[in-house]
């Protein structure tokens, strides 16, 4: 039970932090949907963010995390707070040096990897040679997230997790700042937002050093590579690394697939991915983290029972969001990116060509949460080497059906192959993990999931409701569709917790106790 308390604060705590930095990436995301619409421009910054963009994620939030935490949490309790503070010191300073030298690398090979990724642009003049520039500019990013990644390990595993989770904040604000201030003053206006990448790294970076001093962390260059833990952590990381690689290599193909399709497809993918990213950020990534040191604490003390509740606790909680949170999705694609994105150079046509790409990837929500659930306890028992595997073949799975979707579908089937290819790598993360552990007990997930559904469709009949005879394509009251908007949302959300508090689903109960008790409401 304790252990269920600190995953719910936990991420509670980081649900929370999230989304108010996804609120501020959507007004980000308006703001460049408004400057520089959906063409030339917004389609070479993306692309050219794919790069730094990936490697963020390919070394600080999958494989270094996925390795460290567990380490750096073993040590910590094993072997006190000066030993973890040493170990600590080692791993900054092994990853200035190596982030250092891939930052380089990046720069220097900008021409090769542009071309690689984004090759179908050079049939447009001057639009490979912007994105080369950006991603130029941008690279240094990834020096200031990674070494971030591991002070948010740090903090999580000492117990802090709103200064790292609320920090992504400064950047969507300083890309906001630098558009809004730069984007008229620039020769070229979308190399604001490159600028506005790089200061937020940095802002995001410096921010975590007060929380790491009052918590007696203050890093130390300390050579001694070779420490037992700092190894382990190396050996962990490499074939997390193949595995985070071979993630992100889906989200490249799929944008390498989307050069050769009209202009403006690669923009419609990025806004779909980034509103079908706001319920996975807020709370699938935040528990993912959350459970991470819990799994690895059980697994630490050869608690195997208590290993299975968390997992099946974590997995409830994500059908709890995902389902109602996916249905939403369809359901307000087109009057959010009618309100918020539909001024300036983005019109009518390039909302409806998002919200059709979304209502493609909003199916893939539960299956992605389930993964990010999943993936982790591979990690907590130390065996980096299984989600490598099942990310290779997802690759294969995703690169296919985007091939042969793209001819008939256009954009929307890369939207599809990569929702096809989420329920491949859940299902088979499941089945390889039951096959390790034995039985993993899910009946009480089924038996949850049978009263969540129903409670998911009443709350989606509700918000149709209410939303499907508005005009959206055409001009109206702003405040007055906002409120409406508002409103759908917020009934639909009281009617899917009370239909779960009614249908008697332990998970929401649990949750509603927490935040009474967050509120300071009698119980």
């Amino acid at each position: 039970m304790e252990e269920k308390r600190e995953i719910t604060r936990a991420t509670g705590i980081m649900g929370g932090a999230t989304s108010l930095s996804r609120v501020f990436g959507l007004v980000r995301d308006v703001v460049v949907a408004r400057f520089f619409g959906a063409g030339f421009g917004a389609d070479a910054f993306f692309m050219a963010f794919t790069i730094p963009n990936l490697l963020r994620r390919f070394f600080a939030e999958g494989s270094l995390t996925a390795a460290f935490v567990p380490t750096f949490s073993k040590v910590f309790h094993e072997q006190g707070k000066a030993e973890a503070r040493r170990v600590a010191n080692i791993c900054w300073t092994l990853l200035l040096l190596v982030m250092a030298a891939v930052t380089l690398c990046g720069i220097l090979a900008s021409p090769w990897i542009v071309r690689l990724i984004g090759y179908g642009f050079s049939a447009v003049p001057g639009k490979l040679e912007l994105t080369d520039f950006l991603n130029r500019l941008m690279f240094p990013y990834i020096f200031f997230v990674s070494l971030l990644a591991l002070i948010t390990g740090i903090l999580n595993v000492l117990g802090h997790y709103f200064w790292p989770s609320v920090s992504p904040v400064l950047l969507n604000l300083a890309m906001i700042v630098s558009a809004v201030l730069l984007a008229e003053r620039l020769d070229t206006p979308v190399v604001a937002l490159a600028i506005g990448v790089l200061v937020g790294g940095l802002l995001q970076l410096a921010i975590q050093f007060p929380v790491l001093k009052n918590n007696g962390i203050r890093f130390r260059l300390d050579f001694h590579f070779r420490h037992p833990a700092v190894r382990k952590v190396v050996k962990l990381m490499l074939p997390g690394l193949a595995g985070v690689a071979v993630y992100q290599i889906n989200i490249v193909v799929t944008r390498l697939l989307a050069s050769f399709l009209p202009q403006g497809s690669v923009s419609y993918l990025y806004f779909g991915q980034r509103l079908f990213e706001f319920p996975q950020g807020i709370f699938v990534v935040s528990l993912a983290q959350a459970v991470l040191p819990a799994m690895s604490r059980q697994v630490a003390i050869g608690d195997d029972a208590g290993f299975k509740d968390s997992l099946r606790y974590a997995l409830v909680l994500i059908c709890l969001v995902t389902l109602p949170a996916a249905v939403g999705l369809v359901l307000c694609a087109v009057p959010v990116y009618s309100l918020f994105f539909m001024h300036g150079a983005f019109e009518y046509e390039d909302v409806r060509q998002t919200a059709v790409v979304l209502a493609a990837y909003a199916p893939g929500l539960l299956f992605a949460g389930v993964s990010r659930v999943v993936v982790p306890s591979f990690y907590a028992m130390n065996d980096t080497r299984t989600p490598v595997w099942v990310s290779f073949w997802t690759l294969l799975v995703n690169a296919g059906l985007g091939l042969l979707l793209m001819q008939p579908f256009l954009h929307v089937g890369l939207a599809l192959a990569l929702t096809f290819a989420s329920v491949f790598n859940c299902s088979v993360l499941l089945y390889l993990l039951r096959r390790r552990l034995g039985p993993l007990g899910l009946m009480p997930v089924g038996s949850s999931m049978l009263r969540i559904v129903p409670a998911t469709a009443l709350m989606g009949g509700s918000v149709y409701l209410m939303l499907h005879n508005v005009h959206w394509q055409v001009a109206g009251s702003f405040w007055l569709r906002v409120l409406l908007l508002a409103g759908a949302v917020s009934l639909g959300a009281v009617i899917f917790a009370a239909a779960c508090l009614a249908m008697r689903v332990p998970e929401a109960a649990q949750a509603f106790r927490f935040v009474k008790r967050r509120l300071g409401w009698k119980t």
